[in-house]
């Protein structure tokens, strides 16, 4: 059983969650993943790995409440246990010394981006960092990516904090005045693929980070394929990271939508009172 140590909510759907994991805390790198399962029946999702203290034997996730799982995840507290946790998962992402590197997170992907921000910044790269949100609740560590960043650029897209807009906006100014080494972008698909639209024109490698529907994390099902260039790729054994340049973003898009309605069932677990 997987200890959870603290719950923190950081927006009205967003939560963080530290869980004892001893093991994978040892081995875990930015970029990689974790599958959890909640209960004897619950379904098993992937969440990719915030933090992570090899002292502490801890791991952080970040998550938002918009399906069923992770409805039912944001209803436990500090003290109550997650059945199975498999992990680290996946690639870890290459963090090299390039010069300068644009990090761009959208909604929870700022959780995703934020350790290879600073595996980045502490090798002595550049780091320029753009995150966006719907509005100002959904705004998520900011103060912590303003740290370990050069320049931070927040957007929303009502205006209701920092500039009005979408993230690609301060991306192209910056590509305009600039020279980036590499763009790494991370949150919903939609923004994924016309972040790799504009950098493809400024001609600056650009990796995404892939998390589509995933089942079992082994590569066995399949459920997780992307079509990367002229390949199938699977996401959780060959990603999640992928040149954005070659991910068919529209087919992507198809395939995550799948399950929509059964992620849209009503929770029936209760809250204690």
């Amino acid at each position: 059983m997987y200890k959870i140590l603290n719950v923190k909510q950081l927006s009205e759907e967003i939560k963080s969650m530290v869980i004892s994991a001893p093991e994978i805390a040892k081995k875990a790198k930015p970029g990689q993943f974790i599958v959890l399962r909640i209960d004897e029946n619950g379904e098993r999702i992937p969440l990719t790995i915030n933090d992570f203290d090899a002292k502490t034997g801890s791991i952080t996730i970040i998550f938002q409440e918009v399906g069923k799982t992770t409805r039912k995840l944001g209803m436990l507290k500090k003290g109550d246990s997650l059945i199975d946790v498999a992990g680290p998962l996946g690639h870890p992402g290459k963090v090299e010394k390039l010069g300068t590197v644009v990090c761009i997170g959208g909604g929870v992907g700022v959780a995703v981006v934020y350790p290879e921000v600073r595996a980045l910044k502490e090798i002595g790269n550049t780091v320029i960092s753009i995150i966006g949100a719907r509005n100002r609740d959904m705004v998520i560590l900011e103060d912590k990516m303003r740290e370990i960043s050069d320049e931070l650029h927040v957007t929303t897209d009502d205006g209701s904090y920092g500039r009005k807009g979408v993230v690609t906006d301060p991306l192209k100014e910056i590509l305009m005045k600039k020279k980036a080494d590499l763009v790494i972008a991370i949150g919903p698909i939609i923004m994924m693929k016309f972040v790799c639209l504009m950098t493809k024109e400024f001609d600056v490698p650009t990796i995404v980070n892939l998390n589509p529907i995933m089942v079992d994390g082994t590569g066995m099902c399949g459920s997780c394929r992307v079509t990367v260039g002229d390949e199938t790729k699977f996401a959780c054994v060959d990603g999640p990271e992928f040149n954005g340049h070659l991910v068919d973003f529209d087919e992507l898009t198809n395939r995550n939508a799948r399950f929509l309605n059964e992620e849209k069932e009503p929770c029936r677990c209760k809250k204690d009172s």
